[in-house]
């Protein structure tokens, strides 16, 4: 960890893997510029509540770390990872064990000792860095499943500090957790914060059985836990976008010419579906293609009729199970193209590639259907991006009932995307919705997603960490 001591003691410290922040390179040199999106945009609002603001992550980059620097009126304390450090704790144990086993298991989860001694290293590595950033009763807020053990690491360390914990991906029942040899001092881990939080009432549950389970604690309420006498509270708290952001930008000009200008090079079918996803074996993306294969197949869909747009944003390429769903995606894509194409005009359009933020407005307002099926996720904010762009209430939202967003976009077309027979239906139903339906469900939709937004998230955590008890 860098040198500290030049720092002001911050109010409220957010611990999260990654800087919020990522290096540009140009000709004058490198500099550093905000990461657009995701956890970014959402604690932004939250964040100028407090005075002074401390951001601890990695950079991104295999290395020693960095010195703290500042960065949009937010210091930034870089915590370093060397390469086969990153190996240990990222790619083996909060990916190769962690992912997997919160996911359902979805693909088989790997259980190495050397990958959770990695784990436990750096995140004693946070932890120490927290604990130096922090003023006097501070706040700290630890993010995400790479981080699990710091809580309690940090509560070793400064137990003057108000901590919260929040889990962005899904937490799995107690039945499937038992399976970690280190399932208890993750569990103690986790408990060392005031509040922890999940994005579901169902994840929620499953910790506070896991914990009582575990004899790690006692049940206070339905939402705490005693704990060493300390309570713990445990509660979801689902997060959103910056809808204002979204719906402000797709009625740009600017979007709503690239929109069209997109329409037109496909071709100008009558209904376009897209799927907007990591290249991630939880997302279900095979088994919607599947789905749209088969529908063609029966002519309950017209090939001249109906165009899918799939953006599979590259993620962890050098993992095994990420490979092979590549080979499988793309099979599929060439298999459909190649039956029911014709030239200059395929039937799916396959894009491995980051969309730009302009880029992914126009192509949620020339989406007819929104096709968001995966096997298990935490939230899914593709689904309420979608929905935000929506400035005309039209469209059609087919949603896992395994995304949490389901559990709030009760008017989504919601789907179980291990059934095929369903999820067919539930995508010819999409295609051939009125216009009356689709009003009235999208209106829905978007009084949620604007109810429920990122700010509203942020400060509903801060101000449940805040009420507390000492």
């Amino acid at each position: 960890m860098g040198d500290t001591g030049n720092m002001p003691a911050a109010s409220l410290v957010i611990v999260a893997n990654r800087l919020p922040v990522k290096r540009v390179e140009a000709d004058e040199g490198s500099s550093w510029v905000t990461s657009p999106g995701g956890l970014v945009a959402a604690l932004t609002p939250a964040m100028a509540d407090y005075d002074d603001v401390a951001w601890l992550g990695w950079t991104g980059e295999d290395g020693a770390s960095e010195e703290p620097f500042e960065h949009g009126g937010i210091h930034l304390v870089p915590v370093g990872l060397t390469g086969p450090e990153r190996l240990l704790h990222y790619d083996g144990m909060s990916n190769g064990t962690l992912w997997p086993l919160y996911h359902d298991k979805v693909e088989p989860s790997e259980f190495h000792r050397h990958w959770y001694d990695g784990y436990g290293r750096i995140n004693k590595r946070f932890a120490d860095a927290a604990a130096a950033s922090a003023g006097p009763g501070a706040t700290v807020w630890v993010h995400d499943y790479q981080l699990q053990l710091v809580p309690g690491m940090l509560r070793a360390i400064r137990p003057d500090l108000k901590i919260g914990f929040f889990l962005h991906i899904p937490f799995p029942p107690p039945e499937l957790f038992y399976q970690l040899p280190w399932r208890r001092t993750l569990t103690e881990g986790l408990l060392g914060a005031d509040l922890v939080g999940f994005q579901t009432p169902e994840g929620a549950n499953n910790f506070h059985r896991l914990a009582l389970r575990l004899g790690l604690g006692s049940r206070r309420s339905k939402s705490a836990l005693d704990v060493d006498g300390r309570t713990v509270q445990v509660k979801s708290f689902p997060i959103g976008i910056d809808n204002e952001r979204y719906a402000d930008m797709a009625t740009s000009n600017a979007v709503i010419e690239a929109a069209q200008n997109l329409r037109a090079q496909l071709g100008n079918p009558h209904v376009v579906m897209l799927g907007v996803d990591r290249l991630d074996y939880t997302k279900g993306i095979d088994v919607r293609l599947r789905a749209f294969k088969e529908l063609l197949a029966d002519e309950r869909l017209q090939a001249s009729h109906v165009t899918m747009v799939q953006v599979a944003e590259p993620s962890r390429d050098r993992v095994d199970a990420y490979i092979s769903l590549r080979e499988r995606v793309e099979q599929m894509v060439g298999e459909i193209n190649g039956d029911y194409g014709r030239v200059g005009f395929p039937v799916v359009h396959y894009i491995h590639q980051t969309r730009s933020f302009e880029e992914l407005l126009a192509l949620y307002r020339v989406a007819d259907v929104m096709l968001i099926t995966p096997f298990r996720d935490g939230m899914n904010l593709v689904a309420k991006e979608y929905v935000a762009t929506r400035f005309d209430d039209t469209g059609a939202l087919v949603l896992s009932e395994f995304a949490g967003a389901a559990h709030q976009l009760k008017d989504a077309l919601v789907v179980n995307p291990y059934d095929i027979d369903a999820m067919k239906s539930t995508i010819e139903h999409a295609v051939g919705m009125g216009a009356e339906e689709s009003r009235k469900r999208m209106k829905a939709l978007r009084r949620s997603v604007k109810k429920h937004d990122a700010a509203t998230w942020a400060r509903s955590f801060l101000s449940s960490l805040a009420e507390q008890e000492a």
